[in-house]
């Protein structure tokens, strides 16, 4: 059966190929206007597409179509840097999308106008980036970054088109995340947690309690304040995070509530006695440094010292060792996702869910198959071991014995 055409979207014109020609149109003004291009080869097929991308953007910009010039246009690397220096008050990875824009696109793409970039210059770059080693997620991730930076070149005027927008399942699936949250490690026993705290030195073993026993992430823990603390109430209002030394909302932009349990509820009560119980809980360690929090990396670094002291593996962060673990602790205790969602503040269950394969009813009795189904073999012949074993004995054969030491009694053969 042959292949269906796909038809492009509405506005965006065709392309087609007939008697040694590659031909393209499109309407404008209420009219339906073509244009040739000698040749059916590959380049000249590109040619064609960019034509067309350049037309469509004219017409959406109110301009005539064949005017096509793009010499005074800006390129890509001019406006992105309009682009990310806006994303700076509006959007908390506006950091992570600068790297990934300097470091992968701009020297790709950022000499560009916006037209010329399609499917296939980022299939391109899909797969030099595969090539130099970075991980399909990575990847992926930068590919995401050119997708956000199109949707607003499109609501700038800049762009008629998001060429990341429907990449082909072949392209889709080179940046297809290979890890498995189902392997996230985590300290899953009890004795592990309290050994860990024991090898911490304060405020790091606090810090690490707040974080196994209640779950927060490691910028919310460090913007703590002790009026979100309420340890009477058994609550902690979560309001705000650290990121790169400066205060902003939590992840979702949402406050929450959390819940203090005893072991948390009585290292709290300590805490709050040594600290005085006024402003931050827990303050760099060196008040005349330039940052008024804690570092993450003194974090990161006294808990990989007490996993080397407990035999822990030191690659684990702090996630692992402290948001995941109150996660998985919980729902392994029998804990619903629902509750677990609010309490990590999660934007949607789909990420809490990536916890459901440790609930303890995963399979319950009630839903297993029930086969009543016969398994014996008829004609075997029961044979006495006992029997057998003496005349093995009377010829000088040794005797045969299970792997627990314990001598067979029975045997069926068919």
């Amino acid at each position: 059966m042959a292949r269906r055409r796909r038809k492009r979207s509405g506005g965006s014109g065709s392309i087609w190929t007939k008697a040694g020609n590659t031909w393209i149109q499109w309407r404008e003004n209420g009219r339906r206007c073509s244009r040739k291009f000698p040749g059916v080869d590959i380049k000249t097929r590109e040619a064609a597409e960019l034509a067309l991308r350049k037309i469509t953007l004219n017409i959406a910009r109110g301009k005539a179509g064949l005017e096509g010039e793009q010499d005074g246009a800006p390129v890509l690397s001019e406006l992105a840097k309009t682009w990310l220096a806006r994303r700076q008050h509006t959007h908390r990875s506006w950091r992570d999308d600068q790297n990934r824009w300097n470091k992968h696109l701009k020297p790709v793409v950022g000499h560009l106008h916006p037209p010329e970039v399609n499917q296939a210059t980022i299939r391109r770059i899909v797969e030099a980036k595969l090539v130099e080693g970075l991980s399909p997620q990575t990847v992926g991730n930068v590919v995401r970054v050119l997708s956000t930076f199109y949707t607003d070149l499109i609501e700038q005027g800049f762009a008629a088109a998001n060429p990341a927008r429907g990449l082909p399942r072949s392209t889709r699936r080179l940046i297809k995340s290979t890890h498995d949250p189902r392997q996230t490690p985590f300290i899953d026993k009890h004795v592990d947690i309290g050994r860990v705290y024991a090898k911490l030195g304060q405020p790091f073993a606090t810090m690490f309690a707040v974080g196994a026993l209640a779950g927060l992430r490691p910028g919310e823990i460090i913007g703590l304040q002790w009026g979100d603390v309420d340890v009477a109430a058994r609550r902690i209002l979560v309001q705000r995070q650290v990121r790169h030394g400066k205060v902003g909302p939590t992840k979702s932009g949402k406050p929450r509530l959390v819940p203090i349990i005893e072991p948390l509820a009585k290292i709290l009560a300590e805490w709050k006695l040594a600290t005085g119980g006024e402003g931050q809980l827990f303050r760099p360690l060196n008040n005349r440094g330039p940052s008024r929090f804690m570092a993450p990396e003194s974090m990161i670094t006294k808990l990989r010292e007490a996993f080397e002291a407990c035999g822990l593996p030191k690659t684990w962060t702090w996630y692992n060792a402290s948001r995941h673990t109150y996660a998985a602790q919980h729902v392994m205790g029998g804990g619903s996702l629902a509750t677990l969602r609010e309490i990590l503040g999660h934007s949607s269950v789909t990420v809490t869910e990536r916890y459901a394969h440790l609930r303890p009813d995963l399979f319950r009795p009630e839903d297993l198959i029930k086969l009543s189904v016969p398994m014996s073999r008829d004609g075997g012949t029961v044979h006495d071991l006992a029997a057998a074993r003496e005349e093995r004995v009377a010829g000088g054969n040794p005797v045969a014995t299970e792997g627990t030491g314990a001598p067979l009694r029975s045997e069926v053969t068919s």
